[in-house]
Order: structure tokens, then C-alpha cells, then sequence
């Protein structure tokens, strides 16, 4: 069992920390709102620290979840960051979506102090971080990976090392890229159903034995038709996300019309005040159009 420092607690990170404890291993957590921190000592045990650095002091590896870009640098150089009491040898892994341009920055200057850095980002939602089965595309050094993936089986379904730095976070961008040609085609045709006079549920039924079949119908149709929409992934990091990759495909010439849509889609959901809602919540878009 090893020493690991778990930086951030939202929706995702509090179970992940939680599954490294259940596996045994001794865990001190840090969250920016403190209580948030107190919460998950007085549930799972293990220790909490005020600042990245001291979540960090002695530990062999360094778990992060956190919201940004920016996120990811305060707690990994900002000040107290996480870098300036990790040991040689050490290894940081992190979980949250953000530009490979900032991975394989953290990358450089992680390496000038002999730390290694994977960058880990994740899919699977909140329900694949609460039952311990995300899908993790890692980047970094193989050694330091094999390393890592021992610790990240704890919450892991799949973990597979997808090339040098960056390249965790650029399969995670053609993950995001998916979902949202996904999720589009599924509310216009829960939205046709719905004008077709049809039973939603009953078409669903139907065609997810098909070839229309996708997680994302077995697992949100049924709350889509319902009108709920407080599930899973918010809409405002969503389009996070697809700014980001928006950003990378302009750099290397790919050619994502689609997205570039659902991203302007998104925006509309903000502008219904759906920042919060789940990305399934395109549905109530179409709604709105009448």
C-alpha cells in the first residue's frame, strides 16, 4: 500500500479519494473549501491538509482533480503547490481535462525536480468515480505509468497508457468530441418522438437494441424524458472541454464542424441559465425552439 495525496474533492474526486482509502492505501486529502475536506476525513478517515504542499509532504504519489487549466497550476506551482514538497522520484498523476499544452508545461517542470507526470483525464461521470469503473487515457513515461496504474486501479475500469505527455488529454478531447455528436443525435430523436406522438421510452426500447445504441441512451434517456436534468456532467464544463478541443484541432488542422455546432448549443443551454444542467439537457433546447 502506498502514501498518496488526493487534490481536489468535487464530485469526482471525493469517491476516487474514497476507493484509494477502501484499497488500503493512506490518504491525506486537500480541497480548496476546507469543509469539503472535513467531510471526507469524517467519512472515510485518513487526514486532510490546508494547502496542496502539505497534502503532499512525504506522500509517493499525488492524485489531482481539479477544474482548469489555471486549477491545475495553482496546485501544482502556485503557491504552497504541490511540486515544492514532492521527493525525488515521486510521481504526480492528474485527473482533470485540460490542454495538453498545460500537461506537458507541468510535464517539463515536474522533470527539472526528478518528479514524473502523468496526465490521467478520465470518463465515466459521476456514477463511474462513485462505483470505482471510470475509463482513464493516460500520458507520460512508461516506467512512471506502470507505476501509477497500480494506484489508479482502485477507481479504474479501464487504464491504458496512450503515448507520450499530452496524450492522456488528447484521447480525452476525441472522448468529449463523441459525446457531443452523441448527445445531440439522441435529444433530436427523443424531441422527434416527443412531436411524432410516440411513447419515448417504448422507441428507446427499440432502438438501443440497435445499431442506435449508445451509453449515452441506456444511460439518460429515461431522465431526459423526465425533464431532469441534475445528473453527471455540467453543461459549463462541457463546454469547457470543447473549448479546448476547439483550440487543438485550429493547431493541428483537424476539422470538427460538428462540435463546433453542439458547442454553440451548449451556449444557448447557458443562456436558458442550464450552466449547471447535465450535457443531456440539449433536449430542453430543442424544447425551447417549440
Amino acid at each position: 500500500m502506498a502514501k498518496v495525496a488526493f487534490l481536489g474533492l468535487g464530485v469526482m474526486g471525493y469517491p476516487m479519494a474514497g476507493h484509494l482509502k477502501a484499497a488500503g492505501h493512506d490518504v491525506t486529502v486537500y480541497n480548496r473549501t476546507a469543509s469539503k475536506a472535513e467531510a471526507w476525513v469524517a467519512q472515510h478517515g485518513g487526514a486532510m491538509a490546508t494547502t496542496p504542499a502539505a497534502a503532499a509532504e512525504g506522500a509517493e504519489y499525488v492524485m489531482s482533480c481539479v477544474g482548469n487549466d489555471d486549477d491545475l497550476r495553482a496546485v501544482c506551482v502556485g503557491e504552497n503547490g504541490a511540486f515544492a514538497s514532492m521527493g525525488a522520484h515521486t510521481i504526480f498523476v492528474d485527473h482533470t481535462t485540460v490542454s495538453a499544452a498545460v500537461t506537458r508545461e507541468l510535464y517539463s517542470v515536474a522533470a527539472d525536480k526528478s518528479i514524473a507526470f502523468i496526465d490521467a483525464p478520465i470518463s465515466g461521470g459521476q456514477a463511474g468515480a462513485e462505483n470505482g469503473a471510470l475509463s482513464i487515457m493516460c500520458g507520460g513515461d512508461q516506467a512512471s505509468y506502470d507505476s501509477a496504474e497500480a494506484i489508479m486501479q482502485a477507481y479504474a475500469r479501464i487504464c491504458r497508457r496512450m503515448g507520450e505527455s499530452g496524450a492522456g488529454q488528447l484521447t480525452k478531447m476525441c472522448n468529449q468530441i463523441a459525446i457531443a455528436g452523441l448527445v445531440q443525435g439522441l435529444s433530436e430523436a427523443l424531441h422527434f418522438a416527443q412531436k411524432a406522438e410516440l411513447d419515448g421510452k417504448a422507441v428507446v426500447e427499440v432502438i438501443s437494441q440497435g445499431a442506435a445504441g449508445s451509453w449515452q441512451m441506456s444511460n439518460r434517456y429515461e431522465t431526459m424524458l423526465d425533464d431532469h436534468f441534475e445528473h453527471g456532467f455540467a453543461v459549463d464544463w462541457m463546454r469547457k472541454d470543447l473549448g479546448i478541443c476547439l483550440d487543438t484541432a485550429d493547431e493541428n488542422g483537424a476539422s470538427l464542424p460538428v462540435t463546433a455546432l453542439v458547442d454553440q448549443f451548449y451556449k444557448d443551454v447557458q443562456k436558458l441559465g442550464g450552466g449547471r444542467w447535465d450535457t443531456s439537457s440539449l433536449l430542453k433546447r430543442l424544447q425551447a425552439m417549440g
